[in-house]
């Protein structure tokens, strides 16, 4: 039977930028920077590949956003002064060149932070030991160590950082939008998280407070980027450290974390899930990204999650997403736009190069 896959090449309008097609790398980790930070030659041919395969936008792995607390990982990428931002220069350049949307996300990793040069310690919301293990490939070892309780002041600092950061994205590095990491597990999320939040304070308690600081984060990127630069956030149900976590209250959560969102005037909303079609909360029900569409209808809706085949691609954009992200799809087939376009076979994805980009062979960097 013959795939239509015309409305995965249509050009969207995000805050008044033009993205060519529904396609876009979504954000994957990959610790390929210096020690201090910088973006390299190897990330820029890594990023660029992508933009020259066809896809409409690119989104940066995320990059930490203070040198207090924020860093994540050894040789994560960061946008907390003007060298680290002038490194990202060449990146974005290779990305803009081809015609793609240059995405930069922005992180906290807050109490599952393993690999921070600035401090020994970390901050969550609470001084709650982070479920799981560290992640081994990216050179983490053993439990997460328990956080202290951020501070009010270490609150104001975070989002100083991301705000400052969001702007040096922008300004400095040439990029053309900003996604505030809120999912997976980091910082912001840990607020949203009932178990990971047991402040009594404004930021703790009801779902309204524990999303209050993604909102509140949103606000200050978008007042120092301006209303002209697309600004979104990244959602999530699992973590990296709880990748079946739930929200407690199901749908009532959903309508208030995406309701926030759009009262805030988030441009993009970037879901992600393991299976994007799949019912969020129960076998039955909306999925995660018809919810914010629901709740949030102004807002273009990134869906992530196993949509690397042409056929679910298509449903979700049916189903209330209006870019497709990919990562593992991405990854295996940097090309895949062009491959789906002119109806080519793809290749199967190798889990190898999941890690770091030294992990990917060089001549798959020249594609």
């Amino acid at each position: 039977m013959e795939i239509y896959t015309s409305s995965l090449f249509a050009p969207i309008v995000i805050n008044g930028h033009t993205l060519k097609n529904r396609l876009s790398v979504a954000p994957m980790t990959r610790i390929s920077a210096t020690e201090d930070g910088r973006a390299t030659e190897t990330m820029t041919r890594y990023y660029e590949r992508f933009a020259r395969g066809g896809f409409g936008a690119v989104t940066t792995e995320g990059i930490y956003t203070d040198q207090a607390f924020s860093q994540g990982y050894v040789h994560q990428p960061g946008m907390t002064d003007e060298a680290q931002a002038n490194a990202w220069k060449p990146v974005v350049s290779g990305i803009k060149a081809h015609g793609a949307l240059a995405i930069a996300q922005i992180m906290h990793a807050g109490a599952i932070s393993q690999g921070n040069r600035f401090r020994d310690t970390t901050v969550g919301p609470s001084p709650v030991q982070p479920k799981g293990e560290q992640m081994t490939f990216y050179h983490g070892k053993g439990a997460y160590a328990p956080p202290a309780a951020i501070t009010e002041a270490q609150i104001v600092d975070a989002i100083t950082g991301f705000a400052q950061s969001a702007g040096r994205a922008i300004k400095v590095a040439g990029f053309d939008a900003i996604e505030i990491h809120g999912a997976n597990g980091y910082l912001l999320d840990q607020f949203l998280t009932d178990y990971a939040n047991t402040r009594a304070d404004s930021w703790g308690g009801a779902t309204e407070n524990r999303v209050r600081l993604i909102v509140e984060t949103f606000k200050a990127v978008r007042a120092n980027v301006g209303p002209r630069v697309p600004v979104g956030v990244r959602i999530s149900q699992g973590k990296v450290n709880d990748y079946h976590h739930k929200w407690a209250d199901a749908e009532r959560d959903a309508e208030i974390i995406f309701g926030s969102l759009a009262d805030a005037g988030a441009d993009f909303i970037h879901v992600t899930e393991f299976e994007a079609w799949k019912p969020a909360f129960a076998s039955e029900g909306p999925s995660l990204m018809q919810l914010a569409k629901r709740h949030a209808p102004k807002a273009a809706i990134f869906a992530n999650g196993s949509l690397h085949n042409v056929e679910q691609a298509l449903a979700a954009l049916d189903d209330g997403a209006d870019i497709i992200t990919l990562a593992r799809g991405a990854l295996a087939n940097p090309d895949l736009p062009r491959r789906w376009s002119n109806r080519s076979v793809l290749n199967d994805f190798d889990p190898t190069i999941l890690g770091p980009i030294a992990n990917i062979k060089e001549a798959e960097l020249a594609m």
